[in-house]
């Protein structure tokens, strides 16, 4: 498996990606048009974040975005993992492990990053696994919402 930054042409896999992953983790229909522009948006201003994907024999088959969070406790920037998906029949053979590594790397070696947060769906068990397993904890924070 081979992890990289997404390029513009990885658009409709992630599109994809994110219409399959609110149905199945939230059973929301997205609006298929709204997230590709929003997709398209993430490639035009790095400031709004980062795709990832995972390949398996040239086959994307996974993918992340990375956003950001200014911490003024630690004086550096704080990831956040959105946007998660991976095929289902490449779920359980490490897709996901190597995103993580590969952010989780990035966040070692760049002074200006400081850590990795994510949220999930609360009834989204399989997730909170894979995220302990990974070393990742949900020890301090209930993630509160409101959207228009």
């Amino acid at each position: 498996m081979l992890v990289r930054k997404a390029k513009p042409e990885d658009h409709n896999s992630i599109v994809a990606f994110q219409l399959a992953m609110a149905l199945e983790t939230e059973k929301i229909e997205l609006v298929q048009h709204t997230v590709k522009k929003g997709v398209a948006e993430v490639f035009k201003d790095s400031s709004k974040g980062q795709y990832f994907v995972v390949e398996k024999d040239k086959k994307i088959i996974g993918s992340l975005l990375t956003t950001y969070e200014w911490s003024d406790w630690r004086n550096g920037t704080i990831l956040w993992i959105q946007s998660v998906y991976v095929l289902p029949e490449y779920r359980r053979q490490g897709a996901y492990s190597k995103l993580y590594a590969f952010i989780k790397n990035e966040v070692l070696h760049d002074t200006g990053l400081m850590g990795i947060r994510l949220y999930a769906d609360k009834s989204n068990r399989s997730a909170h696994q894979v995220y302990h397993k990974l070393g990742m904890t949900s020890d301090h924070y209930i993630t509160f919402e409101w959207f228009k």
